[in-house]
């Protein structure tokens, strides 16, 4: 098998041109529609949105690679790095370090990459591991950087990374490409076609023992911040969690060689999905405001603590909607009362009914806002 970094046109990336500039075009359209619907919403109300998408991208991100945080401490952890929140919650050394590096992206987002930049991340996100050699450094091992899956007695090789001695040069190269390229830089790129060349770049150089992938995707999220000039709330991992099979596949199948044309229409499809939620999430914070704000003293605590926990779902609403064996569990009130508060928050026009007796489902009463799966056609077309 023969490797897309093994051959003699590596690293220069092909890609029709032509097919992505409607999708680049919509994606800075959509992007103006986002900061214009944020402008909608307080301070306060916006810093909490900031801090529910900064930790739903953490904790995606996370569970894109398996490992599954507890999203109440990454945003205890990013509140208090923000100079937002004093609790005094306890936070897992993982959780802890994929905040650094989201509050890390947000604020230096402008910044140019480097190496220094890579490695402060990687810091951040092993905090806490010993099984890592190489942290904070590129990796050293001499053995091959493989991405497998299988039995360990018929392992299936994915892609096979340079070799460690290659690395150094290799992401020298990488972080004088995305300087070049960035608005600034001697030839620079549109935002989506430089955000997808820097994550599929960055992850078949592997150049970390572990990690690449959240690196790379929090790459991207520089990119498109730079090109956009300001730090976009982003539901890019998010996104890529509800296609995870779609993304590793896409990813496979542009790792053999360097006209990644089928990668860029899948990551471009992808940003402008994401750049949609990102809509749909603000758009829900103002009707969530809003709603609160009527019943502002009408509800007792029961119904308050109910309320927000099913607005902790985002604008894709509470699974299935509420029951009222969810309410019990929720409150830890009896039948009889559950029954009563649920009847209530209908009446206050807090929550919608649908179904009766033990069928009955309450749905807040907030428009649902679900966000549709996107492709790129041969055209450049968004379908």
């Amino acid at each position: 098998m023969t490797w897309n970094w093994q051959q003699p046109d590596w690293p220069n990336f092909a890609w029709d041109r032509a097919r992505f500039a409607k999708a680049e075009e919509r994606y800075l359209l959509e992007a103006g529609e986002c900061v214009g619907a944020i402008k909608h919403l307080t301070a306060e109300d916006r810093d909490q949105l900031t801090v529910e998408a900064m930790s739903r991208e953490a904790v995606t991100t996370s569970e894109i690679e398996g490992e599954i945080l507890d999203r109440a401490s990454v945003q205890s952890s990013i509140r208090r790095q923000l100079g937002l929140g004093t609790d005094n919650m306890r936070v897992a050394p993982a959780a802890q370090g994929i905040a650094e590096m989201m509050v890390d992206l947000c604020r230096f987002f402008a910044e140019p990459m480097s190496d220094e930049t890579l490695f402060a991340w990687h810091r951040m996100l092993t905090n806490g591991r010993h099984d890592l050699k190489d942290i904070g450094r590129y990796r050293t091992a001499e053995e091959p950087m493989q991405v497998v899956s299988g039995a360990i007695h018929a392992p299936r090789v994915h892609f096979e990374a340079p070799p460690s001695s290659a690395v150094p040069a290799e992401m020298a190269r990488f972080v004088d490409w995305f300087r070049r390229t960035a608005p600034n830089g001697a030839e620079p790129l549109p935002a989506l076609t430089r955000a997808g060349i820097a994550h599929l770049y960055f992850v078949c150089i592997h150049p970390f023992e572990d990690g690449n992938g959240r690196i790379g995707r929090a790459i991207a999220e520089k990119a498109l911040a730079q090109n956009l000039g300001y730090r976009p709330l982003t539901a890019l991992a998010a996104t890529i969690l509800i296609k995870r099979k779609a993304y590793h596949e896409a990813l496979e199948i542009n790792n053999k060689d360097n006209e990644i044309t089928p990668w860029l229409s899948w990551f471009a499809a992808t940003a402008i999905e994401a750049q949609r939620r990102a809509i749909a999430l603000i758009e829900f914070s103002i009707d969530k405001t809003r709603l609160l704000d009527r019943l502002s003293d009408q509800l007792n605590d029961r119904q308050q603590k109910a309320l927000l926990r099913m607005l902790r779902e985002g604008p894709e609403g509470f699974e299935g909607g509420l029951s009222a064996g969810n309410y019990i569990v929720i409150t830890k009130v009896s039948p009889a009362t559950a029954t009563r508060d649920l009847a209530d928050l209908v009446s206050k026009g807090a929550l919608v009914r649908a179904g009766e007796r033990r069928h009955a489902r309450y749905h807040v009463a907030i428009p649902l806002r679900p966000v549709a799966p996107i492709k790129l056609d041969d055209r450049g077309d968004l379908i």
